[in-house]
């Protein structure tokens, strides 16, 4: 038998663990048993944009009415009839909150491989791919829990990174990062923090909840932290850039309305805010600029053209390297990873992310076996 979490597309709340017979494997599949995977608000955000951004395709239940939560993690294969593939490899990459994913791996290599399902080649590749954790350089067995926890994360920090610098910032001298607490915000805010001192790089100040402005502020990465009930401290008087990693859209509000012409770009990110993110209506007639969605295949694409994907790869594993340092220091810890187990655990963990109540220094991974 095979065991996933569906989600109720409309409501996020509603959840339904299923149970259904294993199928045989066809010529060309592979079956990899979902090891360790990690649940953070960015998982939240993937279901909140499910529609729109076509995340709910990666793994289709057969009724439309429901989606399975796409994560990121280790599986490791347990029966193949691929040749490329063998039992026992382990592969890091996109899975569905359940216990097994049957591939059929195309384009493979030393690295890794496609999958080539038909329901999957119109999808980016960038969630497609499966690396091979026996050639990935920047695979260590003990940081996989750090790996499946902040790599897809980081990835986006460093795009977004990526994206400012590629447009100077705007012409913004301060970058305002909205849930400065969440690790897709720090992340960002290393990456921004490592182009001081060069000329136009922006200020970075962190936006957070009065409960995570001691932990937000002990990360070190960003120039100042405010907090939400504190935004008159802002100097609205200079140009901004505003990313936003909330989707509160009271908070957007403001932020547009206390800076009105001197907003120089406003970029959507993801949400903690999950509920207000598609609200219709919620950016609709404020001042300064459009809020923009970014999509980090984009800002990949367009990097990948320029430096060729390995050129990519080598900027991305630079910058991932010098993020570990801060990430797995002993003090301040800005990571604690938590291990769940078992289809309950995992469950409680996303309510608590889609509730808001995890604490933001932790980091949960979770396996489905007990």
């Amino acid at each position: 038998m095979t065991l996933r979490l569906t989600i109720d597309r409309h409501d996020l709340h509603r959840t339904r663990w299923e149970e259904a017979p294993a199928r045989a494997l066809a010529d060309g599949e592979a079956r990899l048993r979902i090891a360790r995977v990690a649940l953070t608000a960015n998982n939240i955000t993937y279901a909140a944009f499910g529609d729109a951004m076509h995340y709910w395709d990666f793994f289709p239940t057969g009724d439309a009415a429901t989606g399975c939560l796409p994560v990121w993690g280790f599986g490791e294969v347990v029966e193949s009839r691929h040749e490329a593939v063998q039992v026992g490899e382990r592969f890091y990459g996109y899975f569905p909150l359940a216990d097994e994913l049957i591939v059929q791996p195309a384009r493979a290599n030393a690295g890794g491989f496609i999958d080539g399902a038909e329901h999957r080649r119109a999808l980016h590749t960038i969630y497609n791919h499966y690396a091979r954790c026996s050639a990935d350089p920047g695979y260590r067995v003990e940081r996989e829990a750090e790996q499946a926890l902040l790599r897809p994360l980081f990835t986006t920090s460093f795009l977004i990174d990526d994206f400012l610098a590629d447009n100077d910032a705007f012409g913004a001298a301060q970058a305002l990062l909205s849930s400065a607490s969440s690790k897709t915000a720090y992340g960002t805010a290393f990456c921004l923090a490592r182009r001081r001192g060069q000329a136009g790089a922006p200020r970075v100040l962190g936006l957070t909840s009065q409960a995570n402005l001691d932990f937000t502020r002990a990360l070190g990465c960003y120039d100042a932290v405010i907090a939400y009930d504190d935004l008159a401290a802002l100097d609205r008087t200079t140009r901004a850039v505003y990313v936003d990693f909330s989707g509160s859209a009271a908070l957007r509000r403001a932020i547009h309305e206390g800076f009105g012409d001197r907003l120089a770009y406003s970029c959507s990110v993801g949400g903690t805010h999950w509920d207000e993110l598609a609200a219709k209506g919620a950016s609709r007639e404020l001042p300064g600029p459009k809020p923009t969605l970014f999509f980090a295949p984009a800002q990949a694409s367009k990097r990948i053209e320029q430096w060729g994907a390995a050129g990519l790869q080598q900027r991305l594993a630079e910058a991932w390297v010098a993020f570990m340092q801060p990430v797995t220091r002993a003090q301040p810890p800005w990571l604690r990873v938590v291990e769940h187990h078992g289809p309950q655990a995992a469950e409680a963990v996303y309510r608590a992310l889609l509730d808001g109540t995890a604490a933001p220094q932790d980091g949960h991974i979770v396996s489905l076996a007990a």
